[in-house]
């Protein structure tokens, strides 16, 4: 099979086309013949060296795939060859074929193309744990969820609005934040002119964010600390501006909040396995009836992952890229 590999940590240019073995499933394993991947900030951070992949896992990058199953491995009785499906993966995604426990993986859902399902597996998996298992996201609260126009961000807007939330989300410039605003936004903040503190104070009547998703960082944690209302949770996915940040732990008691960071890639088998079945039967039918929607910027071919790598560190992508063997 052909797969894009890394020749050496580096920019763009060290992504390269290879022929690798075909992958064979082992025991509580499927083979899925590849429609497209989704391409993810973490496959940068890997490129660059500064991801590896967890022990066992393919060191070609990719997180999430969408395809038809063509083998299965043996005694293995809940899929069947041919079926069609969107996979969470350790890595390896960049490929032809890849070779997943089937605890990872998800029917298609009703009315999405297969070639975009894979906008979904990773960015659907990260936003409803952190929302609803790490920030306990509740019917009426405020969630403030930065990089709104982002991969994660599009999908958690969605979601957070299907699950009765005030919804307010930040981009960068007018034209993505109206579109932040189509995905169920009640609110849209440009970062690059307003103060998201102010904009959320104003929206809350005072009162700020129940729940923040942040994959800003340290840049953003004063101010993060700052935005939340009495009891609120901030939670931390991402460091696009920065790893240390100053925390006022005055301000974190006095408002009785919390502060928590999470990742997806590293977490034990069992721990994906129950995601993806929370997954299933809570956001798969937001899916199907239309509530939550994959949001594509670009397909590209495989043979362009540094191009599809080069438009993601530009900034000006909206929703996911994908490529396409």
């Amino acid at each position: 099979m052909r797969a894009v590999t890394i020749a050496a940590p580096g920019g763009p240019e060290k992504l390269t086309m290879s022929t690798l073995p075909d992958p064979e499933p082992g025991p509580g394993e499927v083979v899925i013949d590849v429609a497209s991947s989704g391409v993810n900030p973490a496959d940068l951070l890997q490129r660059a060296g500064h991801y590896p992949p967890p022990p066992g896992a393919p060191v070609w990058p990719g997180l999430e795939v969408s395809g038809v199953i063509s083998a299965v491995g043996p005694r293995l009785t809940e899929w069947d060859v041919g079926d069609e499906v969107v996979a969470l993966l350790d890595g390896g995604g960049y490929a032809e074929k890849v070779c997943v426990r089937a605890s990872q993986v998800l029917p298609l859902p009703d009315g999405v193309a297969l070639v975009d399902g894979a906008a979904l597996p990773e960015a659907v998996c990260t936003a409803w744990s952190n929302l609803v298992d790490v920030g306990r996201l509740a019917r009426g609260e405020v969630l403030l969820v930065h990089g709104g126009s982002g991969g994660v961000g599009s999908v958690a807007t969605q979601i957070g609005a299907a699950l009765g939330a005030r919804v307010i989300a930040t981009a960068g410039g007018p034209e993505r934040t109206a579109r932040c605003l189509t995905l169920g936004a009640e609110a849209a903040v440009d970062h690059r002119a307003e103060d998201f503190v102010a904009a959320v104070r104003d929206a809350s009547g005072g009162a700020g964010a129940d729940v923040v998703l942040d994959v800003v960082g340290a840049a953003y944690l004063p101010d993060n600390l700052r935005v939340l209302a009495t009891g609120g949770r901030l939670v931390v996915i991402g460091m696009q501006r920065g790893r240390r940040g100053e925390l006022d732990l005055a301000m974190l008691l006095a408002k009785r909040a919390q502060v928590s960071g999470t990742t997806l890639r590293a977490r034990p088998a069992e721990e994906k396995a129950r995601l993806v079945r929370d997954v299933l039967e809570h956001v798969w039918p937001l899916v199907a009836d239309g509530r939550v929607r994959p949001v594509v910027h670009a397909r590209l071919p495989l043979e362009r992952a540094a191009d599809a790598h080069r438009l993601l560190e530009s900034g000006e992508v909206f929703g996911k890229v994908l490529l396409l063997p």
